[in-house]
């Protein structure tokens, strides 16, 4: 008969506490930051979320008197300050709740089945972030492949975020063996007899995300600090067993994997399928939904008919044909239309960098011009591409005329993607 790991009669006071606090404080965390995998999630989420998007600015301004109003809420950054500030809000929120359920659960012995719940509903959590985590890189969309703007632009100019996202986004390879890592995770963390595997590879990987966010200054640190936390909180339940395998090899009993099971079975049965329908929705969701996305928006999405960088060979301003002079804030010295459709950018002689949108007619040769800022005033230019490359630009640029004449640049001639990988390296080449 194999011995098994009891659950504790008695729990201490600090534990009782403990525990009332991170229940409140992870349910708060996941009511204010659903994943968006599960079915209409956002939906709700838009719904129930906009009362705080009143109440968060007020206490902001009435009791914690900061400078300035909030009046950006999470976007594209997860680390706005009306995200800390709903952090304070829910720490302060959880110990109120852990003082009036103390008071009024004193006499409680134990929480074993509120933590066997709880951690089914942190571990789904996690593992629902994870697999859409893994998706996006084995798929490719969370670090693009570095564009022509990107391999031009100096390093001194990227923002640290710029310089991780080109770093990261370089290697296939690297992209795979983090999509693997985080898909892994996320699958062993819908079992139960998995958790505890889960857990140490999710604390390993979240712990990776967690310093390339703080390290690089990436807006996902709160995020990233949680899903560490939450894997912390996975093994604490196994805290005794882990330090006597790993630390003091001594024998590590079998830890208790009996589930909290209903008296009707009828419930049980429909609770089973209801989570193998949910891991095999979000599993293939997920990756579906990132192959869709990452056919549109990939490295394999089809670029735009005039993709690509160009460099300017002679540059003719109302009939004078300007020198390429290192101080002239008129004269281009590149031409970049990016990977998405609309996306463009001129470097000028000087380094600057002037982001405009354009609107090409392949039909017509025409590329309308204007500044994203300012949709009124718009510059058409004809083009004429040739088969060596060469590509000409003819047109009106405010009160100017233009007649600009580039040559394409394969970026694939950049050392940094024709190096490629080398098994043997007599030297290392660093440069």
């Amino acid at each position: 008969m194999t011995t098994v790991t009891a659950e504790p009669i008695n729990w201490s006071i600090s534990q009782k506490v403990a525990f009332r606090f991170f229940l409140l404080f992870f349910v708060l965390y996941m009511f204010f930051n659903p994943n968006g995998v599960l079915p209409f999630s956002d939906t709700l989420a838009n719904i129930y979320i906009q009362p705080f998007h009143t109440l968060i600015p007020w206490v902001a301004k009435h009791i914690l008197h900061l400078p300035k109003p909030i009046t950006i809420f999470t976007n594209g950054s997860g680390d706005t300050t009306y995200d800390y500030v709903i952090i304070l809000f829910m720490a302060f929120v959880s110990a109120v709740g852990t003082v009036a359920w103390s008071i009024t659960g004193r006499n409680t012995k134990n929480y074993n089945k509120l933590l066997y719940w709880l951690t089914v509903i942190v571990r789904y959590y996690v593992a629902i972030t994870m697999v859409a985590y893994g998706s996006f890189k084995v798929i490719k969309l969370q670090f693009p492949s570095p564009s022509p703007g990107k391999l031009i632009e100096p390093l001194g100019n990227m923002s640290p975020m710029g310089l991780a996202w080109t770093y990261l986004g370089y290697s296939v390879g690297f992209n795979y063996f983090a999509g693997c890592a985080e898909l892994l995770c996320g699958l062993l963390l819908f079992f139960r007899k998995t958790t505890t595997l889960g857990a140490i590879i999710g604390l390993v990987v979240a712990g990776n995300i967690m310093a390339i966010n703080y390290c690089f200054d990436v807006p996902v640190k709160i995020l990233s600090t949680f899903l560490v936390l939450m894997c912390i909180f996975l093994l604490l339940t196994e805290f005794t067993r882990l330090v006597n395998f790993f630390f003091k090899n001594t024998t590590a009993l079998p830890s208790n994997l009996s589930p909290h099971r209903f008296k009707d079975r009828w419930k049980n049965i429909t609770l089973a399928v209801i989570k193998y329908a949910l891991v095999v929705y979000v599993v293939l969701g997920t990756l579906i939904g990132a192959m869709q996305s990452g056919a549109e928006y990939g490295d394999s999405a089809k670029k735009p008919a005039l993709y690509g960088l160009y460099k300017v060979e002679t540059f003719v301003k109302n009939h004078d044909t300007l020198p390429p002079l290192t101080t002239d804030t008129n004269r281009w010295s590149k031409f970049i239309i990016g990977r998405y459709e609309g996306n463009a950018q001129i470097n000028l002689m000087n380094d600057s960098v002037k982001r405009v949108a354009i609107k090409t007619d392949t039909v017509k040769h025409q590329l309308i011009f204007n500044n994203s800022a300012d949709t009124v005033h718009k510059f058409a230019f004809t083009y004429s591409m040739s088969k060596t490359g060469e590509f000409t630009l003819i047109g009106k640029w405010k009160q100017d005329s233009l007649h600009i004449r580039l040559l394409r640049y394969d970026e694939k001639d950049f050392f940094l993607l024709k190096r490629g990988f080398h098994w043997v390296n007599e030297f290392p080449l660093n440069k």
